[in-house]
């Protein structure tokens, strides 16, 4: 996920131009973290349940800790951008990052699933201030021609962290931390075991923002103040890319919760560590390869009629994943995410069509439809506690119909009918 904003720059002259590749760097590494971070959580999810002793819907509220964070502080972020600078939000959002991942450790040492909570809001918290400014901060790092070969560049370290993250799940989250925990001392060990990549994850994300503070950064030129007007809601195509983008979000974030405990559940003696390692990593891979394909195909199709095809095919594979077994339902599941990958950008970028001065506030309340992400996944955790894991996806399934009526028709621009 991309949290947009719009800005504006001059081009940097020739001999400007070379002073902002370290800039660039540092900017694109945001990119990178906060993917890791968003992946993990599918990790945290299943590694849990057996220590805290708590059924799915319970370990899903780790995806509704960390999405309330992204819809609570997105505006607050943008508005205190507004009165400083990117770059002391891109500090302060490094700050909570690295805060939230150390609260990791003494979350572990009291063994209090609800201090972890506390964490992941924390840290969702900063990625909201991260990804307001990123954006903007690529497009002014080179020349205005190439600024968007510069963002596709940076979002690819995105991918990159949601192949990464999968792998470094298995080899220190989970990694001689599964099987029966019949004592405290076996909880205890496995709660510990997320002290060290969160605390190398902290190391790493303070070491990226005494870099930023020691490089001169150049600022987005200012756009036009976030003010709500009420007439917004007029604009049909806006509206319903808010209601697309909800159940989009909710659909991705219960997918990735869900998906190593269903790995595990359909092949049984497979342990977390194998499933992460060499089953959810095929998930994210193809999350990332989907995202270059439909960028490359967008260039032949239109982009909303490749969203209802995309909205489609994962409907489709959500009901293979109810009705399948075995293999076959699993690595339909995994195919998944090769037709997520358009959605988040492309409903974004449908929904906020020919808003003129309304773009950023159309923006805005896209952007806070991310709070599917909060909402969806504990209720998928319900179904699977009492029906059945497979049973679960008939939620996401749902959730993409939505998804291919916006692209149908739900884009088309014009006035809400009264």
């Amino acid at each position: 996920m991309a949290i947009l904003t719009a800005a504006t720059s001059t081009a940097p002259n020739g001999a400007q131009q070379k002073s902002y590749l370290i800039p660039l760097l540092l900017v694109t590494s945001l990119f990178f973290l906060w993917g890791l971070a968003n992946i993990l959580n599918s990790a945290l999810i299943a590694h849990f349940q057996p220590v805290f002793e708590i059924k799915r819907a319970q370990a899903l509220l780790i995806e509704t800790a960390f999405y309330f964070g992204y819809f609570t502080i997105a505006i607050p972020a943008g508005l205190f951008m507004e009165k400083y600078n990117y770059k002391k939000g891109i500090l302060f959002g490094l700050l909570l990052y690295a805060v939230g991942a150390l609260l990791f450790i003494p979350a572990a040492k009291t063994l209090t699933f609800g201090f972890f909570l506390v964490a992941l809001y924390i840290i969702a918290s900063g990625l909201a201030f991260l990804e307001t400014a990123a954006n903007p901060y690529v497009t002014i790092l080179g020349k205005p021609e190439t600024s968007v070969t510069r963002l596709n560049f940076s979002q690819s370290f995105n991918g990159v962290a949601l192949v990464v993250g999968p792998w470094i799940a298995g080899q220190f989250i989970f990694a001689g931390n599964e099987g029966a925990m019949a004592h405290l001392a076996e909880k205890q060990q496995a709660a510990e075991a997320v002290i060290f990549p969160y605390s190398l994850i902290a190391g790493v994300v303070l070491l990226v923002a005494f870099l930023f503070f020691l490089v001169k950064m150049p600022e987005p030129a200012k756009t036009s103040t976030l003010k709500f007007n009420v007439a917004i809601f007029k604009h049909k195509h806006l509206t319903q890319a808010v209601i697309a983008q909800f159940f989009y979000v909710g659909a991705q974030a219960g997918i990735w919760g869900i998906t190593l405990n269903y790995i595990t559940e359909l092949l049984p003696g497979l342990s977390m560590e194998s499933a992460s390692k060499n089953y959810m990593i095929i998930g994210t891979t193809l999350f990332v390869v989907g995202r270059f394909i439909g960028t490359w195909l967008m260039t032949l199709i239109k982009d909303y009629k490749l969203l209802t095809v995309y909205g489609a095919a994962a409907s489709l594979l959500c009901l293979g994943g109810v009705f399948a077994g075995g293999e076959v339902a699993v690595y339909a599941v995994l195919a998944i995410n090769f037709f997520m990958s358009i959605m988040f950008p492309t409903i974004f970028a449908l929904g906020v069509k020919d808003l003129g001065e309304d773009t950023k506030l159309g923006s805005s309340f896209i952007i806070m439809a991310i709070v599917g992400g909060a909402i969806v996944p504990p209720l998928m955790g319900l179904l699977a506690d009492h029906f059945s894991i497979q049973e679960a996806l008939l939620l996401p399934c749902f959730c993409f119909l939505f998804v291919i009526y916006y692209g149908w028709k739900g884009h088309l621009i014009g006035p809400v009918k009264s």
